[in-house]
């Protein structure tokens, strides 16, 4: 049977989060496992052209992620007790990063929510789920939000 060490948890910080951190704290307690929670800033390097000067767009992102650093160190505070968590906040493109993430720190498990998109929505955003689902070289467990 294949051995679980290592659950890349994928969060966004929506009102659907907890509840995906929930779903990799259970299977991590049982399996004695550890969590890597997982945020992407987006990179918004794709506006640099758009007469915003480049300065501006770096300052913002680094204003993102000093508020997804501690918004992450909440987010483990308040959802990983009793397990073995870290948390890691990068910039780029949300699946590439899990990606990536995921081969650093050879992940046996992904875990991330889905927003449940439908029609126009989908075509229009895409799905990084999708995407990681189709792309990851481990199992994903996707979770889709409740009501």
């Amino acid at each position: 049977m294949a051995q679980i060490k290592n659950i890349l948890c994928a969060v966004d910080f929506s009102e659907h989060s907890p509840s995906v951190a929930e779903y990799a704290r259970i299977m991590a307690q049982g399996l004695g496992a550890k969590i890597i929670c997982l945020y992407v800033a987006p990179s918004l390097s794709q506006y640099v052209g758009f007469h915003v000067p480049p300065s501006s767009i770096e300052n913002f992102v680094g204003e993102i992620v000093t508020g997804a650093e501690a918004t992450m160190s909440a987010f483990l505070n308040e959802n990983f007790q009793g397990v073995e968590a870290e948390g890691h906040v990068v910039t780029g493109y949300a699946a590439e990063e899990i990606f990536g993430m995921a081969a650093k720190e050879d992940a046996d498990l992904i875990i991330m929510g889905t927003h449940g998109r439908k029609g126009i929505d989908r075509i229009l955003f895409g799905s990084v789920a999708e995407k990681v689902v189709k792309g990851a070289k481990c199992p994903v467990l996707t979770i889709r939000p409740t009501k």
